[in-house]
């Protein structure tokens, strides 16, 4: 109670600003996911009367009936959850393994692999060099295509190899000294204490691969295998060729159009938005809690 006793006015003022101004940011960040869902679950004829609304307008499901309507959107949003899921086990495979070896400092040529390493960060090979070679690999229409080429993140591989080297020594001797491997360093010592970092880049990751969409479009001529963002885009230029066309059932599904754009935005974002809360928890840790504790 002292500490608050202790508080001037302009603290109290300060204080007070930083609330409200933090509000009012979360409100204007806020009203574009509210509009978006407030388009998609509303009727077609109400949405001409206004142009912006924060609640539906004659609440109604059918934007969402039409992308469900056939097996194509159901089968993308499975095959994007299998890249999403079996991509970002690679990547943090391929990451946190190559990023501990990468911060040993004993590590025999380390300092030519992390040139080599920065160099991929300002140069590739471009477009079609990569196509020629994921060709001659024999992994066009696979979904190999979509999770080998970007297994590792040069950037996150670098962000992670700091923080392993930030982890005290000592850790990693004791357990050599009660005879743990290097993987088992890594597994049971190293990792559990890196938790916070994990999380982040397995968002990052994570999202990355839910979003595919050039590389699907390049790699990919199966329309089968097609990831949910090749297919809702697909969907849109459809409902937007419908609202110019002569038929009666066309030119429905055309005055449809914006919810069912809308509706796609939805559709696109909320699985991936209801992947942070259970991975949120792990930013607001302490890296090293209790680690070194006897």
């Amino acid at each position: 109670m002292n500490r608050f006793q202790k508080r001037t006015f302009g603290g109290l003022c300060f204080d007070s600003f930083n609330v409200v101004f933090l509000l009012l940011f979360a409100l204007v960040t806020l009203l574009p996911f509210l509009h978006i869902i407030a388009v998609s679950l509303s009727e077609s004829h109400a949405l001409k009367a206004k142009q912006f609304i924060l609640f539906p307008q004659g609440f109604s499901l059918d934007a969402y009936r039409y992308l469900f309507s056939t097996e194509a959107v159901p089968r993308s949003l499975l095959v994007t959850v299998f890249v999403t899921v079996a991509g970002t086990l690679v990547n943090l495979m391929f990451t946190l393994t190559m990023a501990y070896a990468l911060a040993r400092r004993d590590l025999l040529g380390r300092k030519p692999v992390m040139m080599m390493i920065i160099f991929s960060m300002l140069f590739s090979g471009g477009m079609i060099p990569t196509y020629l070679l994921i060709r001659d690999l024999q992994m066009l229409d696979t979904y190999w295509a979509l999770t080998i080429p970007g297994a590792i993140s040069a950037f996150n591989l670098i962000i992670i190899k700091n923080f392993f080297q930030q982890l005290p020594a000592g850790l990693e001797e004791s357990a050599k000294i009660d005879g743990a491997s290097d993987i088992g360093v890594l597994v049971r010592i190293v990792l559990p204490l890196s938790m916070p970092v994990i999380a982040t880049f397995t968002l990052f990751y994570a999202v990355g691969h839910w979003n595919t969409f050039f590389s699907a479009v390049i790699y990919l001529n199966d329309s089968e295998k097609w990831p949910v963002q090749v297919i809702l885009r697909q969907m849109v230029i459809l409902s937007s060729q419908l609202g110019e066309s002569d038929d009666f059932s066309a030119s429905v599904l055309g005055q449809m159009s914006e919810s069912i754009k809308m509706s796609v935005i939805v559709v696109a974002t909320l699985p991936i938005l209801l992947l942070y809360p259970f991975l949120q928890k792990y930013f607001v840790k302490g890296v090293l809690l209790g680690s070194i504790k006897g």
